[in-house]
């Protein structure tokens, strides 16, 4: 099953740099990927992010980078239609993939995922850059499903990378701290000067947002119910390899063909599954 997006879908992505798709992908990929989270929570990889390794309730907990070596990942970027998705919500004649990442919050988490934009954090420049982040499980906004500030894409603003989490928790963002750009103002401080929206999703939903959107989740309240999805980032037409001091380290210019300023070509680290 590949999800179509309908007009007025990508007319709410374009004005609002992000849009709420129902139904996204088929459910057996929820299975699937939920089979994963556990496999990756019990033996996480190199890129782990862990707030209480091996807790029940009140972890954080992130992977990413798994592509290259698991199957069912490989399969999911390939086939689940999120590649078909990202190029009809931007426009994109081509899409080339550039990493997947799976967010898990435990059952009383108290760990906000801070208010920020994607593109700070990544080596690409572009407006056409995006994630689709699908739940795997039931979340509503108070269960860390996640919020954004509509429009915010369009202001062109590059705000600072934030820290996620205690450094001590998360020692693979330290890169985080050479960034540059604007600060990201306190949002939840004054949350009425901003127009913030978010949904409660269930599994196989997916949220589809720009690189250059406001975003952020609050942690989960919830008592027994985890929050699980995973999120694959993509790159369209216009998208350029910017490597930069604070860019995610995991593929640098020591891994790509590309110079900084061309396109992201380079099929064995960025594959073209669109076009």
């Amino acid at each position: 099953m590949t999800r179509t997006l309908t007009e007025q879908e990508i007319q709410e992505f374009r004005d609002n740099g992000v849009v709420y798709v129902k139904a996204a992908i088929d459910l057996s990929w929820v299975e699937r990927l939920s089979q994963v989270v556990e496999t990756q929570m019990n033996q996480p990889g190199k890129w782990v992010n862990d707030a209480n390794p091996g807790k029940t309730t009140d972890r954080m907990f992130t992977d990413r980078y798994m592509w290259q070596h698991n199957s069912e990942i490989k399969d999911f970027i390939y086939q689940s239609g999120c590649a078909e998705m990202a190029a009809q919500a931007m426009q994109s004649k081509q899409i080339r993939f550039y990493f997947d990442h799976i967010l898990v919050k435990e059952p009383g988490t108290a760990e906000q995922t801070p208010w920020h934009q994607d593109i700070p954090y990544w080596p690409f420049l572009g407006k056409q850059v995006c994630s689709c982040w699908v739940a795997l499980t039931p979340s509503t906004v108070k269960g860390s499903s996640m919020e954004f500030v509509r429009g915010s894409h369009l202001a062109n603003t590059y705000y600072k990378a934030e820290v996620f989490g205690k450094r001590e928790d998360h020692p693979n963002n330290d890169w985080t701290g050479k960034s540059q750009g604007v600060p990201v103002p306190d949002i939840d401080a004054k949350r009425e000067d901003f127009d913030i929206v978010g949904w409660d999703v269930e599994p196989g939903d997916a949220l589809i947002f720009s690189a250059w959107t406001l975003h952020g989740a609050p942690g989960n309240q919830s008592d027994t119910q985890r929050r699980a999805a995973i999120s694959t980032r993509w790159l369209g037409d216009d998208a350029i390899w910017h490597p930069h001091a604070a860019a995610d380290p995991i593929v640098t210019q020591d891994d790509v063909s590309v110079k900084a300023g061309d396109t992201p070509k380079d099929d064995a680290v960025f594959p073209r599954i669109v076009g």
